[in-house]
């Protein structure tokens, strides 16, 4: 497959088609960003690589970073993590309290924020410097040591964080918080706040492609099994309350983030990365979510 040759026909057939959506603008510093901006990497399990436009640039990951924040606490607790967050889609807004507080303080999943908090209070629990060590495991498996937190995002993020300080005091009612509130809120705005580029990102998750061995190190991130399960949970939940759309169009496990980033995995093949900051109604990248679904449908490489 000519991967180069079928960016450049999707960027064409992108350009006739408006751009709708907006910005993020919850979090000020997210509003600063170019909504023009357009990349896309791939990267193979051979170590193939392939970009088109704006796919060196950096931006804030935001969510996409749960991924990684599970996997990391996937290998600590193992199948105990489960007993403290679910694996069914929410069917709401990922920072719903309603729903947290029918369900008594266990959230559905992983990647909505009640979730992700739940897995920044396991891992401020079994890490001595959580906010260092997620970095190291981060660089690590992306094979970059270059990769860091932005401080004036992280900041941002954390000056309007009221929202995800409700679902933390709601949860620590129910017993399902452990530790200071306030240092596991830190951490959660520090691990939304790391910046990649498409070509990191794709090169960083590509070890949820190659059944957890990652084709960089040839080391072993997580268990084949353990592999199989995050990204049955992309595929159910990584969309927010969009996730059916993005299964039935695009037909891959993914993730993405409200910074304007999309992370896809075809396993056994491939891993890619899109960004464009204009976001849909549901939080998802507008453009991105087109991008993929054309891909999908151009190279027949839909998990279905």
């Amino acid at each position: 497959m000519d991967y180069q040759r079928l960016f450049s026909e999707i960027a064409i057939e992108l350009s006739e088609i408006d751009d709708l959506g907006n910005v993020a603008s919850y979090i000020p510093e997210l509003q600063n960003v170019d909504p023009k901006k357009f990349g896309i990497h791939l990267s193979t399990i051979d170590r193939q690589d392939y970009s088109f436009g704006d796919a060196h640039e950096k931006f804030s990951i935001q969510s996409i970073a749960k991924v990684l924040a599970l996997a990391l606490a996937f290998e600590l607790e193992d199948d105990q993590l489960w007993d403290r967050v679910g694996v069914e889609p929410s069917g709401s807004p990922f920072n719903s309290l309603v729903q947290l507080e029918y369900e008594k303080g266990i959230p559905r999943n992983p990647f909505i924020n009640a979730g992700a908090l739940v897995i920044c209070d396991i891992l401020v629990s079994r890490l001595n410097n959580p906010q260092q060590e997620f970095l190291e495991f981060t660089r690590k498996i992306s094979g970059n040591s270059q990769i860091d937190y932005c401080s004036r995002i992280a900041e941002s993020e954390r000056l309007t964080s009221f929202r995800n300080a409700a679902h933390l005091n709601l949860m620590k009612s129910y017993g399902n918080i452990q530790n200071d509130i306030e240092a596991v809120l830190d951490f959660y705005c520090h691990l939304c706040s790391i910046a990649m580029t498409c070509k990191e990102l794709a090169q960083g998750y590509l070890f949820l492609a190659a059944n957890g061995v990652n084709p960089i190190t040839n080391e072993r991130v997580l268990r084949g099994s353990q592999t199989k399960r995050i990204n049955a949970i992309m595929q159910l939940c990584g969309f927010y309350d969009e996730a059916g759309e993005f299964a039935f169009k695009v037909g891959l496990p993914g993730k993405s983030g409200v910074g304007g980033g999309i992370i896809a995995i075809y396993p056994g093949h491939y891993s890619i990365a899109v960004w464009s900051p204009k976001l849909n109604k549901k939080g998802n990248s507008y453009r991105g979510m087109q991008i993929l679904e054309f891909f999908t449908t151009r190279t027949k490489s839909s998990i279905f």
